[in-house]
């Protein structure tokens, strides 16, 4: 019998830790590196595999490396220089990049990585760190039909949709689509919560209602109890909103988009950061309605 394929993970966060987990479980052989080493050592002991001391060494041999990191920054300092995974990748091998970051890195990282025959994809996530352990995350990409297709099945691990939006980049920008609707729509749900505790309407019995309807959203659906029981402590952080925000309207200016509504309610988020609340859930939006009344 031949040998599992060998895989890398690179970036154990509440997103990556299960996300190499899930394809571990599936059969590969999948090599981690993490920056703090006790993370990537209690991955070890849930799932068997491999920890490596740099990207470099766990990108070697490796069919498929994948890299789920913070920001722009994050990735250049586990991507290049001498330990970086691109040095220990071997041509016609594949960088799967899931950090949520600028579509102009992902074209960036494309032009290096072709230049010694590897390939790239830039395809960030949707779905939060449930989606993440539940294997049901949404995964917007970018990059060549044949490269994306050779790493699709190790992708559909952890994922329940998987979409080829276009060549690089293609992907950072359909997840900016993704942070502009939901900016939108969790400040709609938190005035919205709002206005029902304001006029004296039992909050959760409304939702119960309008849920069923035209005004029904996953952030409705999953977010409206805890809003309104004041428990912010989990979920999708304010700071990295607001760092994948920032993105957003970066590119907005370069293509002369006006994005009226997105801009606002970063600066939401910013007063939110100035309540203390920078690692509270992004419906904490609601709290800074009801914090204005005190």
């Amino acid at each position: 019998m031949s040998s599992p394929p060998k895989l890398a993970f690179i970036g154990l966060g509440v997103m990556g830790f299960p996300m190499a987990g899930h394809l571990q479980r599936a059969g590969y052989d999948v090599t981690v590196y993490n920056r703090t080493l006790s993370r990537a050592q209690h991955w070890l002991e849930c799932y068997g595999g491999s920890v490596a001391t740099t990207p470099a060494h766990a990108a070697e041999g490796a069919e498929l490396v994948f890299c789920c990191v913070g920001n722009d920054d994050d990735v250049r300092s586990v991507v290049l220089g001498d330990q970086g995974i691109l040095s220990g990748m071997a041509p016609g091998s594949i960088l799967i990049d899931h950090t949520t970051a600028s579509a102009e890195l992902a074209r960036e990282l494309e032009l290096i990585a072709g230049k010694i025959n590897i390939g790239f994809i830039d395809a960030p996530v949707s779905g939060g760190q449930v989606g993440a352990e539940n294997g049901s995350l949404t995964v917007m990409a970018g990059g060549a039909e044949e490269i994306f297709t050779r790493a699709l099945g190790a992708i559909e691990c952890y994922a329940q949709c998987v979409k080829l939006l276009g060549p690089v980049g293609s992907g950072q920008l359909a997840k900016m689509v993704n942070q502009i609707c939901i900016a939108g729509v969790v400040q709609g749900l938190a005035e919205g919560l709002y206005f029902a505790e304001q006029v004296g309407l039992p909050a959760a019995e409304v939702v119960e209602v309008i849920s069923k309807g035209a005004a029904q959203s996953w952030q409705m659906e999953n977010r409206y109890s805890s809003m309104l029981a004041k428990q912010y402590e989990h979920g999708f952080a304010v700071n990295w909103m607001r760092k994948d925000l920032a993105i957003v309207l970066a590119e907005a200016k370069n293509n002369n988009c006006r994005l009226e509504l997105t801009e606002l309610v970063d600066k939401f988020y910013a007063e939110v950061q100035g309540m203390g609340g920078g690692r509270w859930d992004t419906s904490s939006l609601l709290l800074r309605l009801q914090k204005q009344d005190n």
